[in-house]
């Protein structure tokens, strides 16, 4: 059988492009995703296009049952998920004063529970096989912060700390456990920022660009490949020098 991947968030964007990626190096692809139908499914025809195997899953990240039954069908398919890459995120911009309660939880239950949720679920079989790799996607503002992101940035730094605290916890059983924090990234979620501020950050970015979609995944490829493996619980900045 061949090897298999399971991506939350992978109808667009970042996702998007791992599950290409992972498709073109003989993967089985696992798509989770919550409301993009329609990407998912042109995703899913697109890998199957290149002659892979992609199944398409809908998962409410917050939702305990949903992110299980999505981690069944995925073990049912393909076997259990050699790599799994906890890709599923959410953004907003607000001044802290104006943070809500609910906005509050719903960044912490989306980008750190959404994690913790698929991680558990899919975590038994692969200990109980010895071996898989977990790749997480942090933020570089995760690691420095960012102004009118406080919950984004503190969930994001919270993605960071789990992922070392896992490495540690299952490199015993043959699973690494690494991140990928990117920078300023061609995405929808980035869209947001509007043009002009897109442009500002781009020349705050000693490379004189945003990256792309397609650069963080390689380097999410990177690190659940056998070329990493031995490295385990470490953090890669995406991020064309923007943090250094």
């Amino acid at each position: 059988m061949k090897k298999s991947v399971l991506i939350t968030g992978a109808a667009r964007g970042i996702g998007r492009a791992c599950a290409l990626k992972f498709a073109r190096e003989g993967y089985a692809v696992t798509v989770g995703y919550v409301r993009a139908s329609e990407q998912a499914e042109s995703l899913e025809r697109e890998i199957q296009k290149m002659g892979g195997e992609c199944l398409t899953v809908a998962a409410d990240m917050r939702d305990r049952q949903a992110v299980h039954h999505m981690v069944q069908l995925a073990q049912a398919h393909f076997g259990t998920p050699d790599v799994l890459v906890c890709n599923a995120g959410i953004a907003q911009q607000k001044l802290f004063q104006d943070i809500s309660e609910e906005d509050w939880e719903i960044m912490f239950s989306v980008n750190v529970g959404g994690m913790y949720r698929v991680i558990q679920e899919a975590l038994p079989d692969m200990i109980a096989r010895g071996s898989g790799s977990i790749v997480t996607v942090s933020s570089m503002w995760g690691q420095v912060g960012a102004s009118c992101e406080v919950h984004y940035s503190a969930s994001k730094a919270a993605v960071i700390g789990m992922t070392k605290a896992l490495a540690k916890e299952l490199g015993l059983s043959g699973i690494r456990v690494n991140c990928v924090s990117p920078g300023v990234i061609d995405t929808e979620m980035n869209a947001m920022h509007g043009a002009e501020v897109m442009r500002e950050l781009a020349e705050e970015t000693p490379l004189n660009r945003i990256g792309t979609a397609e650069e963080a995944a390689d380097a999410i490829y990177l690190l659940a490949s056998e070329q990493a493996r031995f490295i385990t619980g470490q953090v890669l900045g995406v991020n064309g020098g923007f943090v250094i």
